[in-house]
C-alpha cells in the first residue's frame, strides 16, 4: 500500500464515503487518473485501514459517515502519531468558516466542498502527493544523517585493539583486522604498499642508490 510509495509514483488512496453514488464516482476518477485505491463505506472501516502499518499515505474522507465521522477519524489517527506521512482531504457539504477551521484543526490537511469539480479534486490530490513526497524525502535524509552520525561516533569512541596483532574488537566481541573494521564503519578503502622505513629494514635489496 502507501508505505511502499515513492516520490514520482502514483500513490494508493483511501476513499471513505458512505454514499454509494459518490464513492463510485471517486473510484472511477482515481482509476482514470492511474491511482490505485481502497474503499471504505464508513468511518470505522476507514479508521481500521489507516491504523494499519501499510496504510495509504493519502485519504479522502467524507465528513459525515455512519459510526465515526471523517473529522473524528482525523483526530484519532493524528493522536497515534504514525511514523509515516498521512495526508487527509475532507469531503464535505459544510461551507461555514468555523466548520472548515474545525476540520483543519482536527488534523485534516485539505478539504473539498460537495459537489466537487473534477479538476479541483485532481489538483488537490496532486498537492497532497507533493507534500507526502517531500515528507518522505525529508525522512530519508534524516535517516541517512543519523546513520552517518552513528558511524562517526563509532570511530570517535575508545576502540579496543590487540597490542600484538593490532586486531580490533567490535561491539559483538569479534576480533577483526583493523582494515576491515575501518572499511565497515567509515566507507574508506585500503590499498597496501611498503613505507620507506620498512623497505630499508626488511627489503634492503629493493633500495636504490
Amino acid at each position: 500500500m502507501g508505505r511502499c510509495w515513492k516520490a514520482g509514483q502514483l500513490m494508493k488512496i483511501l476513499i471513505a464515503e458512505d454514499s454509494a453514488t459518490t464513492r463510485v464516482i471517486l473510484e472511477e476518477l482515481l482509476e482514470e487518473w492511474g491511482y490505485t485505491f481502497i474503499s471504505a463505506t464508513n468511518g470505522n472501516e476507514a479508521l481500521e485501514v489507516l491504523s494499519s502499518d501499510d496504510a495509504p499515505n493519502l485519504a479522502i474522507l467524507d465528513w459525515i459517515m455512519p459510526g465515526i465521522e471523517g473529522i473524528d477519524v482525523c483526530r484519532q489517527i493524528r493522536r497515534k502519531k504514525k511514523a509515516f506521512p498521512l495526508y487527509f482531504i475532507l469531503l464535505t457539504a459544510k461551507v461555514k468558516n468555523e466548520e472548515i477551521i474545525e476540520g483543519l484543526e482536527a488534523g485534516a490537511d485539505d478539504y473539498i466542498i460537495k459537489p466537487f469539480e473534477k479538476g479541483e479534486l485532481r489538483a488537490r490530490i496532486k498537492a497532497g502527493q507533493r507534500v507526502v513526497g517531500l515528507q518522505l524525502e525529508l525522512a530519508k535524509r534524516i535517516k541517512e544523517l543519523q546513520a552517518a552520525q552513528t558511524h562517526i561516533k563509532t570511530l570517535q569512541g575508545i576502540i579496543p585493539i590487540c597490542a600484538h596483532c593490532h586486531k580490533i574488537r567490535d561491539d559483538q566481541e569479534i576480533w577483526q583486522k583493523i582494515e576491515a573494521y575501518i572499511e565497515k564503519h567509515s566507507g574508506a578503502r585500503f590499498s597496501h604498499g611498503i613505507c620507506p622505513e620498512c623497505v630499508k629494514k626488511y627489503y634492503p635489496e629493493l633500495r636504490t642508490s
